[in-house]
């Protein structure tokens, strides 16, 4: 089977109510992890590349591999581009053989961001690419993105009926609460359901996404302290929160921390525990084996997309 688009996930997501795990990939061994789940869950798949991981391991090479994975495994795999900051950045992926780019266009005001996202809907949707957008600014870091609290801006609705219409955007990234990095809450998380409400029934069967949606587990934020980590107070979304979004609408749900999150304490126990020890192999091979138990929990108890590939 070949990569495919995302529009047949999300219409089936839309109609069962659950939401479809993009999971960002940055080496074999990460992307090994989550396919192996999928494979067991028998669970559609978006393999999505950051900024960060372009210029860690080159578009080239992440290709390659989930082009093995999809050879591997069989699966409905969609390769996306995560926050394409510009129209040549998507361009070069679409002509790379991504089938789903993201631009994303939400630090520009409205209609900058609707000329930038119309372009890029253009040039994909000619040649059977899909286009992901944003509207409204996440607070947080990961890789390239980097929003202050007072910079962050939960998405209006009645601009992003408006957006939809007049970009023809697949999807929309908005804003109601999330954010990037291990640390989005420094309260009780909360999210704005009745802002989601109203914006999924503004655009019925229209693809929502939520993006800076780990849920930061405390076991794993403890694995990694308890050997030598140093991230005290990390805070996620509640799991419980991301199931009741993908009964509103949300159609992919967007997953990089918690990978990490589960990787590195794996690897810093099996170090901590085997000094001796320098084959990447016998670290990675437990780093690979925490990434797919991470995303098997994730499909089958919070996205709900086991079994449904």
């Amino acid at each position: 089977m070949p990569l495919v688009t995302s529009k047949e996930m999300f219409k089936k997501a839309y109609d069962g109510k659950y939401a479809i795990g993009a999971f960002n990939v940055n080496n074999m061994e990460i992307i090994q992890g989550i396919v192996e789940a999928a494979q067991e869950e028998k669970a559609p798949l978006i393999l999505q590349v950051s900024a960060g991981a372009r210029k860690y391991a080159k578009p080239v090479y992440l290709k390659k591999l989930v082009e093995a994975a999809v050879d591997d495994s069989g699966l409905p795999i969609v390769l996306h581009l995560d926050h394409g900051e510009s129209f040549e950045i998507c361009k070069s992926c679409i002509d790379d053989g991504f089938t789903s780019v993201m631009i994303d266009g939400s630090k520009y005001p409205f209609e900058e961001n609707i000329e930038l996202t119309k372009r890029v809907v253009d040039y994909a949707h000619e040649r059977g690419v899909v286009v992901e957008a944003e509207l409204g600014r996440l607070a947080g870091i990961e890789d390239a993105v980097k929003v202050s609290e007072q910079d962050a801006l939960f998405t209006d609705p009645d601009e992003a009926v408006e957006f939809v219409e007049r970009t023809g955007v697949d999807s929309l990234a908005i804003a109601i609460g999330t954010s990037h990095g291990a640390y989005k809450f420094k309260g009780e998380p909360k999210l704005d359901f009745e802002r989601l409400e109203k914006i999924s029934n503004m655009l019925p069967g229209f693809p929502i996404v939520l993006h800076g949606a780990s849920s930061v587990p405390g076991e794993f934020v403890e694995l990694c302290n308890k050997y030598g980590g140093q991230i005290p107070g990390a805070q996620g979304v509640p799991e419980s929160m991301l199931r009741k979004a993908a009964e509103m609408g949300v159609c992919k749900i967007n997953i990089d921390t918690d990978l990490r999150l589960a990787m590195t304490a794996s690897v810093r126990k099996y170090l901590a525990e085997n000094p001796s020890h320098f084959d990447p192999r016998q670290y990675l091979g437990p780093g690979r084996d925490a990434i797919k138990q991470m995303v098997i929990h994730k499909m089958r108890n919070v996205l709900g997309c086991s079994g449904k590939a």
